[in-house]
C-alpha cells in the first residue's frame, strides 16, 4: 500500500506544477478598454475554443479535477 501511495503523491506533484505552469501560460481575462468599444468581439474571441487558449482552459479544468481527486485520496488516510 505505500507503494501506491507513493505513486499517487509523485502524480500529484507532477499535476500541481503542471497546472502552475498552465495558469501562468494563459492570458488575463480582462480586456481592458477595447471591451468598451466592442473590439474584443475578433475572430479570435468568438472561436476561443479552437485557439491555443481554449485548448490550455480546457487542459486545466481536467488538471484541476484531477488535483482535487487526488488531493482528497491522499487525504483518507487509507494508506
Amino acid at each position: 500500500m505505500e507503494v501506491l501511495r507513493i505513486i499517487l503523491l509523485v502524480a500529484f506533484i507532477i499535476i500541481c506544477f503542471a497546472l502552475v505552469i498552465l495558469v501562468l501560460m494563459q492570458e488575463g481575462k480582462s480586456a481592458g478598454l477595447g471591451a468598451i468599444s466592442g473590439a474584443a468581439e475578433t475572430y479570435w474571441g468568438k472561436n476561443k475554443g479552437r485557439s491555443m487558449e481554449g485548448t490550455l482552459v480546457k487542459i486545466t479544468k481536467y488538471l484541476a479535477a484531477g488535483f482535487i481527486v487526488l488531493a482528497a485520496i491522499l487525504n483518507l488516510n487509507v494508506f
